[in-house]
């Protein structure tokens, strides 16, 4: 399997948001989506922001996105077009990681997703308004599927409920000879992640810790590196697609 990491742009959040009620700095964070190719499967994790919603609702969080950093233009320099990926998974429907849904609208993808996380988003608590202001996912004739507990996606691909961030939050994991667990938004960095700290806009504090451990548990467990989704110091030291991952 081969894993490709897409770069789609950048935020400007709160520290108090980045570390949930931990004051600090303003700090710019990497937004990314994650391909995998499986076998007769390509799966697309996430789809970035998209700049113009970001500009319009929520211009306070300075987004930048190139062209070069759409997920149409990313996917090409991996060699792929959008009609060649077979399932998009949400890993949750914030803003940060839905903005390219809406571009696969001819295509038929199966677009996999919480089944709380889609009735939460249809029907949010008025504090998650901003996250979940992109409703673009939500477009007539998607082919969403929704899913509940743990899912094994496809040998060796993985996808844990770890709620808290948001209610139906699910974080990967990808085994290998050296397996790649994303955290996706249980904690947004390193730092926050050691600590136990989980990042703002979140649904329900304490499921948010118990992911956090949760999560770390999965990786003592299957000897993963963890990646963080977020984390513009560790962003920097992750390959970046054309380059890949193989495992």
């Amino acid at each position: 399997m081969k894993v490709w990491l897409l770069d789609n742009g950048s935020i400007v959040i709160e520290h108090t948001q980045l570390m949930w009620n931990v004051p600090g700095p303003q700090v710019r964070l990497p937004v990314y989506s994650v391909l995998v190719e499986h076998e007769q499967e390509l799966i697309l994790f996430d789809t970035g922001i998209d700049l113009d919603h970001m500009n319009r609702v929520l211009p306070f969080e300075l987004p930048e996105q190139t062209p070069e950093q759409t997920i149409p233009a990313q996917l090409e320099i991996c060699g792929f077009g959008l009609g060649d990926v077979t399932t998009l998974v949400n890993s949750h429907l914030h803003i940060d990681h839905v903005g390219g849904n809406q571009l696969f609208q001819d295509t038929g993808v199966r677009n996999l997703i919480h089944e709380r996380e889609l009735a939460q988003a249809r029907n949010h608590e008025p504090f998650e308004f901003f996250g979940y202001s992109d409703k673009s996912w939500d477009y007539e004739g998607a082919n969403i599927d929704t899913v509940s507990g743990d899912v094994e996606l496809a040998p060796g691909v993985w996808l844990y409920e770890t709620p808290g961030h948001t209610v139906g939050h699910y974080s990967y994991l990808f085994l290998g000879e050296k397996p790649m667990l994303f955290a996706v938004d249980v904690a947004y960095t390193a730092a926050a992640y050691e600590k136990g700290i989980q990042p703002g806009f979140h649904h329900t504090p304490v499921d948010g810790v118990r992911s956090i451990a949760r999560v770390k548990s999965l990786a003592e467990q299957h000897g993963a590196d963890v990646y963080f989704s977020h984390d513009m110091d560790a962003w920097n030291t992750y390959r970046h697609a054309p380059d890949f991952y193989e495992l």
